[in-house]
């Protein structure tokens, strides 16, 4: 039976898993089968393993990290603060889904969108953002590119802010690695954000897409992403004992595949002694793919994939993980708040949406929660 066979999605259930010694024996064939991705150490630098680090990807809701990079920046720079408001325009408001479905005119803070940003990976809440910084989609996806090239993203391109399919959008792991190493460098005051186990409206709560988060040992971020020609993106982040270590992983074919495949990568990091001293910067171009981006739908969103995702659900349909450093969660999902400004229309109910339209497949719970405040970090 192939690995894929032991893979699943469900709509944030609780999680089934293996027993230990399949669970090792998998961890091991799905490294060996990985698709592109590359593990650094934030402190130095230094690349401790890759495959495929220079293949162009599509990096679907992974964009949302130069996003927030960006975001981060113009904080910086005082052009605007946590505080600010951002309002939904018609542009934003029509944007697929995954989204928040608020109404155009309607409002937030900036420090709502950016946790709703990080834990529903909100379609429409980027495009927002994007207008109240930049002026227009636009005017920010050039700022956002710019700050690629200043990083040294030489192999990436945007073309919107939430990842969307569009023609000229593609990067590679090597360069997602570089943004999310400056992501921990160059802000660590907000690391928080890209940690939250989830984040509740007052009326609804909303769990966290990373499957990592609460459960791996360590887990602190950052984000996952998917399209049907990316397949299923994963960028993880474990801090033990002051020790950062950063992966990438493309191109799964579930979210349960890259949640193992991060857990697996990251837990190598920490326990492994890597030969070689190249780093981010000193890292060659190599591999194919360099030319054309990769396009792997046929393999995803066809009934190809659609059997290898149903073929994997335990028999209550949970999703299965192989990993064994992916632990049940010990506590319950703690729900800081981001949601609309209060005095406006009531928050509208979250719409469940199919995994084949964005990064997300609903998962949100009806629960009484006490009034919310803001949370900071």
């Amino acid at each position: 039976m192939s690995t894929s066979h032991f893979r699943l999605f469900a709509a944030m259930r609780p999680l089934s898993f293996v027993s230990a010694a399949t669970a090792v024996f998998l961890a091991s064939v799905s490294l060996a089968q990985a698709n592109p991705h590359i593990l650094v150490d934030v402190q130095t630098g230094r690349v401790l393993e890759h495959e495929e680090a220079f293949r162009k990807w599509y990096p679907a809701s992974l964009t949302k990290l130069m996003t927030v990079y960006t975001v981060f920046d113009a904080i910086r720079a005082g052009q605007i603060s946590l505080d600010t408001p951002i309002v939904m325009s018609k542009r934003a408001a029509a944007q697929p889904a995954a989204k928040m479905y608020f109404k155009p005119g309607q409002k937030l803070t900036l420090d709502s969108a950016l946790k709703i940003l990080m834990v529903k990976s909100a379609n429409d809440i980027a495009v927002a953002v994007a207008e109240a910084i930049g002026g227009t989609q636009e005017g920010f996806v050039t700022r956002m590119n710019g700050e690629a090239l200043k990083l040294g993203m030489t192999d990436s391109h945007f073309v919107n802010p939430n990842g969307l399919p569009g023609k000229g959008q593609y990067t590679t792991a090597r360069d997602l690695a570089v943004l999310t190493v400056a992501l921990r460098r160059d802000f660590p005051q907000y690391a928080g954000y890209f940690a939250l186990e989830g984040f509740t409206n007052g009326q609804q709560n909303v769990p966290s897409l990373n499957m990592l988060i609460g459960r791996f040992a360590g887990a602190d971020g950052m984000k996952t992403g998917f399209i049907c020609a990316s397949g299923f993106n994963q960028i993880g982040s474990a801090t033990r004992n002051g020790r950062t270590i950063v992966s990438v992983v493309l191109g799964t074919d579930s979210l349960a595949a890259r949640a193992d495949a991060t857990a697996n990568l990251l837990q190598k990091g920490f326990t492994t002694q890597f030969p070689g001293n190249d780093t981010l910067g000193s890292l060659k171009p190599y591999g194919q793919g360099q030319d054309q981006v990769t396009d792997i739908s046929a393999d995803i969103c066809s009934a190809k994939g659609a059997k290898v995702r149903s073929e994997t659900r335990d028999e209550v349909g949970r999703m299965r993980v192989q990993s064994p450093y992916i632990l049940e969660m010990d506590h319950d999902p703690r729900f800081v708040f981001a949601g609309l400004i209060p005095g406006q229309d009531p928050q509208p109910a979250a719409q469940p949406e199919k995994m084949a339209r964005g990064d997300t497949a609903g998962g949100i719970a009806n629960v009484p929660v006490p009034m919310p405040r803001p949370t900071s970090f």
